[in-house]
C-alpha cells in the first residue's frame, strides 16, 4: 500500500513539474519577444520601456499586423489552392462547402488564433490591453467558429438536398434545430465571457426563465416534435400535393422548416402554415396517387329516364357492327336463349322473357371501351356502374385511373373520354339529361 502511495505521489510531482516548466518556458519565451520588440525598435532611433504606451502601441500595432498577414496569407491560399482543387474535382459535396462559404469562413478564424496566441507575449495579465485583447479575441473565435458551423450545415442540407433520399425524408427541420442549438450555446458562451462566469452557471439559473422560454419557444418547440413525426413516419416530403381546406392551400410543398412549412399553390401564391399543423389538422396528401401510377377520374353522366328501352331487332343488327360489343352480345344471345329454354318461354313473348336493354348495353359498350383505352390504366379499378336515380336522371358513373397524372394531360384524357360518351349516346338510343329552364315556356310564347 505504502508502495502504491510513494507511486501516485511520485506521478503528481512530475506533473506539476511538467507544468511549471511549461509555465517557465511560456514566461521565458514571453521575455524573449518583449526584448526581441524593443532591440528591433531601438534601431530605428526608439527607446522604449516595457509596460509604457509607445511599447503598447507598437505591441498592438505588430499583433494586428501579424493578423491582417495572416488573413491575407489564408485568402491566397483559399484562392489559388482551394478552389482550384474544387473546381477540378469531380465531387459535388466541395462546391457546396464552397458555396456556402465554409472555406472563407475558416480562413477568417486564422487572425482570431493569431491574436489569441500572441497577446500574452507582449502584455502582463493586469495590463488594460491584455484583458481587452483576451476578450475581443476570445469573443471572436467564438463568432468564427459559430459561423463556420451553421455554413456547414447549410452545405449538409444543400448535399442531402441532390440525394435521393431528400424526397423521402428531409432534413431542413433538422438542420434548424441544430442551428439553434448552436446559436443557444454561442449566446451562453458569450454571456459567460463577458460576465466572467461559467457557463454551468449561466445554465443553473436557467430554470428560473424555464416557463417564458416555452412560451417563447412554443411553436419552435412544437415544430421540432413535428419535424421528427413527419420524418420518423414519412407523412410529407418536398414536392408532395397537398390540400388543407382550413388554410385555403392546394398545392405542392417546397420545403419544410422548423417552424413553418412553405406550400405553393396552383395559382402560383405562397403558403405559410405552421409545421405542427400538418400533424394536428386535417391534410389530404397526394403522394398515393403519384406513386400508384394513376390518377382517378371519377364522373357521372345523368341518363334521361324516358330514353331507357328494350333493344329490338333493329338496334340489335346495329349494335352488332360495333367491334367493343361483338362478344358482349354473343354471350348475352347465348344466355337469354338457355334462360328462354330452361323457362320453356317463346321467343315472341316479350313480356316474360328477359331482354336487353340500351341502358345496360350502353354500360358494357363503356366498360369495353375503357378497357381498350391506351390512356387508362388497366391495372387499377376500372368500372361502369349505374348510381341510384335521382330527380335529375340515372347516374352513370365512369371509375377508372388515367396513366397520366399530371393537370393538363390528365384533363384532356377525361375530357375526351366524356366528349366520346355524350356523342355516342344517340347510338343506344339514350338522352343525356339536361335541366329546362324556367324561363324557356315563357320564350316559347314569345316567339
Amino acid at each position: 500500500m505504502n508502495h502504491i502511495l510513494e507511486i501516485f505521489s511520485a506521478t503528481a510531482d512530475s506533473g506539476q513539474a511538467v507544468i511549471g516548466q511549461a509555465v517557465t518556458g511560456q514566461a521565458e519565451a514571453a521575455t524573449r519577444f518583449v526584448d526581441l520588440l524593443i532591440e528591433g525598435v531601438s534601431y530605428f532611433g526608439l527607446a522604449i520601456t516595457e509596460g509604457s504606451i509607445s511599447y503598447q502601441l507598437i505591441a498592438l500595432s505588430f499583433i494586428l499586423i501579424a493578423a491582417i498577414t495572416g488573413l491575407v496569407i489564408a485568402k491566397l491560399i483559399l484562392h489559388f489552392k482551394v478552389m482550384r482543387l474544387v473546381a477540378r474535382s469531380n465531387i459535388t459535396w466541395d462546391d457546396c462547402l464552397l458555396k456556402a462559404g465554409v472555406f472563407r469562413r475558416i480562413a477568417r478564424i486564422v487572425p482570431g488564433i493569431i491574436i489569441y496566441s500572441t497577446y500574452a507575449l507582449f502584455f502582463e495579465p493586469e495590463q488594460n490591453l491584455y484583458i481587452i485583447l483576451s476578450m475581443l479575441s476570445a469573443i471572436y473565435l467564438l463568432f468564427t467558429i459559430w459561423r463556420i458551423l451553421t455554413a456547414t450545415l447549410t452545405a449538409i442540407e444543400s448535399i442531402y438536398s441532390k440525394s435521393k433520399l431528400a424526397k423521402k425524408a428531409p432534413i431542413t427541420g433538422l438542420v434548424q434545430v441544430a442551428k439553434l442549438l448552436f446559436t443557444l450555446i454561442f449566446i451562453f458562451l458569450l454571456l459567460s465571457l463577458l460576465l466572467g462566469k461559467s457557463p454551468i452557471y449561466l445554465l443553473s439559473g436557467l430554470t428560473a426563465v424555464a416557463a417564458v422560454l416555452l412560451l417563447v419557444f412554443r411553436d419552435t418547440i412544437l415544430g421540432f416534435v413535428a419535424g421528427i413525426q413527419i420524418a420518423a413516419n414519412r407523412m410529407f416530403n418536398t414536392g408532395d400535393w397537398i390540400a388543407m381546406p382550413k388554410y385555403e392551400v392546394d398545392g405542392e410543398i417546397l420545403e419544410i422548416g422548423l417552424n413553418v412549412v412553405k406550400v405553393q399553390n396552383w395559382d402560383k401564391t405562397i403558403s405559410t402554415i405552421p409545421t405542427y399543423a400538418l400533424t394536428t389538422d386535417a391534410v389530404k396528401n397526394w403522394r398515393g396517387m403519384t406513386e400508384s401510377g394513376g390518377r382517378r377520374i371519377k364522373r357521372s353522366i345523368y341518363i334521361d329516364v324516358h330514353s331507357v328501352a328494350f333493344a329490338d331487332a333493329e338496334l340489335l343488327e346495329e349494335w352488332e357492327t360495333m367491334k367493343l360489343l361483338g362478344s358482349y352480345l354473343t354471350d348475352k344471345k347465348n344466355e337469354l336463349l338457355e334462360d328462354r329454354k330452361q323457362k320453356s318461354i317463346d321467343e315472341k313473348d316479350i313480356l316474360n322473357c328477359r331482354r336487353l336493354t340500351n341502358l345496360g348495353t350502353f354500360r358494357a359498350y363503356l366498360a369495353e371501351y375503357l378497357k381498350n383505352h391506351e390512356f387508362i390504366n388497366q391495372d387499377l379499378t376500372c368500372m361502369v356502374r349505374q348510381l341510384k336515380p335521382t330527380e335529375i336522371g340515372i347516374p352513370l358513373e365512369i371509375y377508372c385511373f388515367s396513366k397520366k397524372q399530371d393537370w393538363v394531360p390528365y384533363e384532356k384524357i377525361q375530357s375526351d373520354i366524356f366528349d366520346h360518351v355524350l356523342a355516342i349516346l344517340p347510338v343506344f338510343k339514350l338522352k343525356a339529361y339536361q335541366r329546362i329552364s324556367s324561363n324557356e315556356p315563357a320564350q316559347k310564347n314569345a316567339l
